[in-house]
């Protein structure tokens, strides 16, 4: 007697061979059976036509302790989306022991009155384990946590002893559940960092078969050099390496994603394991602080508020010189630079409109325009910025080093937390992939297309039950219609659920049926192999 048998579906086991019409068992939470299954069940469910795959693996993530808030993952688990890679671009939820960093804490769990409080790695994923959430989580830790904890938000080399501090609590965060480090190496205080301090302070986390996951230096003109800097960290360090987000900012960057794809395949054959995601659109997201210099970050939010306010003039320089030379988005042009969330209602209504027509309806300049945004939102403000071409996302999304990464938190799709024009990747980038580059464009096989999406971002994390339709394996799965699996987000309309994702199981229970959440909250958090609980 078997919890579900589903009946007639095309597996997708996550090896990257073609499907083929079986039958899967579900029974205590794992995968029972495979193949033509007889008995009995609580339940059987007709698959016929529809694709069974492993459930989806976002290997870059931030929805953090955003489950904190809103447990349902909405826009992630009706993609299919089984679990998340959280703590990337050097932030991670914990530890969190600097003061302006436990200040933030504090005032983020007045806001949504979150009950749960913790410093270290250890007590984050303990609080989070105490809440039913919707899906899988685990996550490395963030670099710019480790900074700010030991050096704090100046813009200085660090001291050995420092070194071996931050060294000290990667591994600390390692042993309390942790799966690598990652690095945000363009934003505060992450920037601030040489590249011997990133090996020295990576090689906590090889005792505990941790990787270093970078968001690297520089994706525009520097990006062969900040490439070739993620694989020395790797090979310093003698840990894997996965190079965040892959891609190339500003026309005149685009191609040279062939000659950084040399490059890891190069340092593949050296014996570094170094892999690579990416999401299927032709815009990024971040703060818009971003465009201004690394120095303006030197001390922290208070610090760029201060700058912003009294050196405007040198900062206006700096942002028109930098839109001409064609750093804002494909070509320079400030319409490509939307503006996706701000803090405040004063500027609500600039939320999902570009930079040009806010600085029109404003009658100044654009670069005028981002500074007095970044100082009536006291820096918080949010957005995104056209600067990739398709040529180069297929070129990423054929090598077989690429996986499927969003970077985006998981998001509400209707009610009191849908707010703000986030990027629609939040909504649609497993079935963007599944629709648009798989079934209309024909970049990659369906076949390959799920292995990005299961089992080659599992490898990479050492998950050996999960990741793939096998019997024993956790019962993640997702059950889709390749026929119409299609992302329905757009940059001025990203609330909007994805079709064709029918049915999601997390650790063998429905989560999705029929393309709606059925309220379960089976998620669980997942700790590393060095995990010493």
């Amino acid at each position: 007697m078997f919890d579900y048998i589903i009946r007639n579906a095309i597996i997708m086991d996550g090896s990257g061979e073609p499907g083929c019409e079986a039958d899967v068992a579900v029974t205590n939470g794992k995968i029972a059976a495979v193949g033509v299954v007889e008995g009995d069940a609580g339940r059987v469910i007709d698959a016929a036509g529809l694709v069974l795959a492993p459930g989806f693996i976002d290997m870059h993530s931030h929805t953090d302790a955003g489950l904190f808030v809103d447990p349902r993952a909405e826009s992630k688990i009706t993609q299919g989306v089984t679990l998340e890679v959280c703590g990337n671009c050097g932030f991670s939820s914990a530890p969190c022991l600097d003061e302006p960093g436990r200040a933030e804490l504090e005032s983020w769990r007045k806001r949504y009155g979150i009950d749960g409080d913790w410093a270290t790695m250890g007590e984050f994923l303990s609080a989070l384990e105490k809440r039913p959430i919707a899906m899988n989580f685990l996550t490395l830790v963030g670099h710019c946590n480790l900074r700010a904890a030991v050096v704090g938000l100046a813009d200085r080399g660090a001291t050995p002893d420092e070194i071996e501090s931050m060294r000290r609590l990667a591994a600390e965060s390692m042993e309390q559940g942790a799966f690598g480090i990652s690095t945000g190496l363009i934003y505060a205080p992450g920037c601030f960092a040489n590249t011997s301090e990133l090996v020295e302070i990576t090689k906590g986390v090889r005792p505990y078969g941790g990787f270093y996951a970078s968001h690297i230096r520089d994706e525009r003109a520097r990006l062969i050099q900040a490439v070739d800097e993620a694989i020395a960290v790797g090979r310093g360090a003698g840990v894997p390496v996965q190079i965040a987000h892959h891609k190339a900012c500003g026309s005149t960057n685009w191609g040279k994603v062939n000659t950084t794809l040399e490059m890891i395949s190069e340092a593949r054959t050296e014996g570094i394991d170094v892999t690579a995601d990416q999401y299927p659109y032709t815009a990024c997201a971040t703060s818009l602080s971003i465009l201004l210099p690394a120095w303006t970050h030197d001390g922290g939010d208070k610090a760029l508020l201060e700058r912003v306010t009294n050196q405007r003039d040198k900062l206006l320089d700096h942002l028109n010189r930098a839109s001409d030379s064609g750093e804002f988005g494909g070509h320079g042009d400030w319409s490509s630079v939307l503006i996706s969330s701000v803090r405040s209602d004063k500027n609500r209504s600039c939320e999902g409109r570009n930079l040009a027509e806010i600085a029109t309806e404003r009658g100044k300049a654009p670069a005028e325009t981002v500074l007095d945004l970044l100082e009536e939102e006291e820096t918080h403000v949010s957005m995104v910025q056209f600067a990739m071409c398709e040529d180069d996302i297929k070129t990423v999304m054929r090598s077989a080093v690429s996986m499927v990464g969003s970077d985006a938190s998981a998001r509400a799709i209707s009610g009191e937390h849908a707010t703000g024009k986030p990027h629609p990747r939040a909504f649609g980038t497993f079935t963007r992939v599944l629709g648009m580059y798989v079934r209309e464009q024909r970049v990659i096989p369906l076949e390959t297309a799920v292995r990005k999406m299961t089992a080659l971002a599992a490898r990479k994390l050492g998950l050996k039950d999960r990741g793939a339709i096998r019997v024993g394996n956790w019962a993640d799965i997702a059950i889709f219609d390749a026929d119409k699996v299609k992302d329905m987000a757009t940059y001025r309309n990203p609330h909007q659920q994805s079709v064709g994702i029918e049915y999601v199981f997390v650790n063998g229970r429905l989560a999705v049926e029929k393309g709606e959440l059925t309220g379960e909250l089976a998620g669980k958090v997942l700790r590393g192999k060095g995990m010493n609980i």
